[in-house]
């Protein structure tokens, strides 16, 4: 409640991530308080599925798309 008064609309960090430009030397940072985190890419706009992943800190990843992420540390709430 607090987080939301101070005016974080997303505190826990629930809605979806826009994907950046995704390349190798700058993937889209994925942020999270521990050392792995598994991860959905939705590949192409109008797909119907979801691909799913674990990303481990220190090894940014790529999706069979071809999109890269990364991830990074963030304090936990």
């Amino acid at each position: 409640m607090l987080a939301l008064l101070a005016g974080n609309k997303d505190p826990f960090d629930l809605e979806g991530i826009t994907r950046g430009p995704g390349t190798r030397d700058c993937p889209t940072e994925i942020p999270s308080a521990f050392d792995e985190r598994i991860i959905g890419c939705i590949c192409h706009e109008k797909s119907s599925s979801v691909n799913y992943m674990w990303l481990y800190r220190g090894h940014p990843k790529r999706c069979e798309c071809g999109h890269w992420f990364k991830l990074v540390y963030k304090a936990p709430v």
